[in-house]
């Protein structure tokens, strides 16, 4: 339960600050930014204040194509924790995005006798939240890419 609301705790949530802010404004919009070093030039995800590979301050939002390849994945058949056992069976992946870095995600939109490594995905987002009580946020997912 979250403190004293008598509401379970959500774990699938981000805590939204000042510095993120932008990342979630975007995928509210239906855009996947990710953080890009103007020391080194390489983009990193999750997003950081510094660059992970050169630590320079020197980083700035970009938007991504929204286009990946899945690297591996587990179907995950039991979660105890809410709202995940309501999901299940679901699948936790980690895509390598078309910009370079890597992303733990979903896989949705996909049986699981098709997912294949290399397989082409894109971006889609899941609404999650309500507005009023916690705050709804757009997550970004991965869908097998459309052929057009």
């Amino acid at each position: 339960m979250a403190a004293g609301s008598g509401v379970p705790a959500r774990f699938d949530l981000p805590e939204t600050d000042a510095f993120t802010r932008p990342y979630w404004d975007a995928a509210a919009d239906g855009r996947l930014l990710l953080r890009r070093c103007g020391a080194c030039g390489r983009a990193h995800h999750y997003p950081r204040e510094f660059c992970p590979h050169c630590w320079s301050e020197d980083v700035t939002w970009e938007r991504a194509s929204g286009r990946a390849t899945l690297y591996t994945w587990s179907v995950v058949h039991r979660n105890d924790l809410p709202p995940f056992g309501a999901r299940t069976p679901y699948v936790a992946a980690v895509v390598d995005l078309e910009e370079g870095p890597r992303m733990m995600t979903e896989v949705v939109e996909c049986g699981e006798g098709d997912l294949r490594v290399g397989m082409a995905l894109e971006v889609a987002f899941r609404e999650e939240g309500e507005e009023a009580a916690e705050g709804a946020v757009a997550v970004p997912v991965f869908r097998p890419r459309s052929s057009s």
